[in-house]
């Protein structure tokens, strides 16, 4: 449990004003409310990088950009299909940056290391996949749904793939990893 976790927290601290703009949404279906609290969230993330000397990687520049560019034409305009559609710019861009090949080497755990990189690479380009399969729902919905159809759909879909493909992924990799390290032991007490 304790990789799991080690995996999963910079993913969610990565996208934390867009989690909590879909929550909000969700809950409130209140865009302004869900918009200004993601703004909010973006900035207080870099602004405690900043603060704490951190380095800030692209896609969180990116997250911030995105959030105040959409947040403040739906702010300024009251429509929320800027918000709406700015999922789909993200996860189109997350996509693409996920088709660099081993990206995902930073995010493995440290008993993760070590696996083949065709392993790795492989469920990289797995993963860039869902991203652009989750643009297209997102602009479908976005366009043609109103904001509560639509923020049901991005409150379950995105999240529950991502999970469902991340258990998919750690429990393959685990699987590899201890298929592995027994063949390993088993060579070695063959050699001894």
């Amino acid at each position: 449990m304790k990789n799991l976790i080690f995996a999963a927290r910079p993913l969610v601290l990565d996208l934390m004003s867009t989690l909590l703009f879909v929550v909000i949404s969700a809950v409130t279906h209140n865009p302004m409310l869900a918009t200004a609290v993601a703004i909010a969230a973006g900035v207080a993330r870099i602004a405690y990088l900043r603060a704490r000397k951190q380095p800030i990687n692209a896609m969180q520049w990116m997250s911030l950009g995105l959030v105040i560019v959409f947040g403040s034409a739906t702010l300024l305009t009251h429509n929320p299909r800027f918000m709406m559609a700015k999922p789909t710019i993200v996860y189109i861009l997350v996509g693409a940056a996920m088709m660099q090949r081993g990206w995902m080497l930073s995010y493995m755990p440290p008993a993760g290391r070590g696996l083949a990189d065709a392993i790795l690479i492989r469920w990289g380009y797995v993963w860039a996949g869902l991203m652009f399969v989750t643009a297209a729902l997102n602009a479908a919905f976005a366009l043609l749904a109103s904001f509560a159809v639509w923020s049901a759909f991005v409150a379950v879909f995105p999240a529950a793939s991502k999970i469902a493909l991340f258990a998919v992924q750690y429990v393959s990799i685990r699987h590899v990893a201890i298929r592995r390290h027994r063949a390993q032991q088993a060579a070695s007490q063959a050699a001894a």
